[in-house]
């Protein structure tokens, strides 16, 4: 033969061992990483970006309003109710919920026409963010499938 390909195939054993870790990859606790990671970057985001999720800075309070507010409050940061209100939890096996239970953050997230509240978006993932949960997860599923 005047042209040909040699390949071992001995190392098939390490690709099978490999496959197998990930088949019993613990899916709840990726799940509590993702869920940790996006939480903590929500919490940023109310404490120190002051912006959406993709990357717009939130409306400033009205004239009127700023007046009432006391001072040395941020946006969202009144009492750091909706702050400490963050937090994540499973779903199903499949999927994650972050968010908070406070009555008035949905208004925060989505505005309130009728009250003239302009939204200001603290929940999703921007850009940066993403790149974030994408290096845990490789870290997690290195970690799983021992590198």
């Amino acid at each position: 033969m005047s042209t040909g390909l040699v390949y071992n195939f001995g190392n098939l054993q390490e690709l099978q061992a490999r496959i197998n870790r990930l088949a019993r990859l613990n899916k709840p606790e990726l799940l509590d990483i993702v869920g940790a990671k996006v939480e903590s970057q929500t919490r940023r985001r109310i404490s120190d970006e002051k912006e959406n999720p993709e990357g717009s800075s939130w409306p400033a309070w009205s004239a009127k309003y700023a007046k009432r507010r006391p001072s040395g409050r941020t946006l969202l940061m009144s009492e750091d109710h909706l702050l400490g209100s963050i937090t994540h939890l499973s779903v199903d096996h499949d999927s994650i919920e972050v968010g908070s239970n406070m009555i008035y953050a949905a208004t925060h997230q989505f505005g309130d026409e009728d009250r003239n509240i302009p939204a200001r978006a603290f929940l999703g993932i921007s850009d940066d963010d993403e790149t974030e949960l994408i290096r845990d997860i490789d870290i997690f599923l290195d970690r799983v499938m021992g590198h």
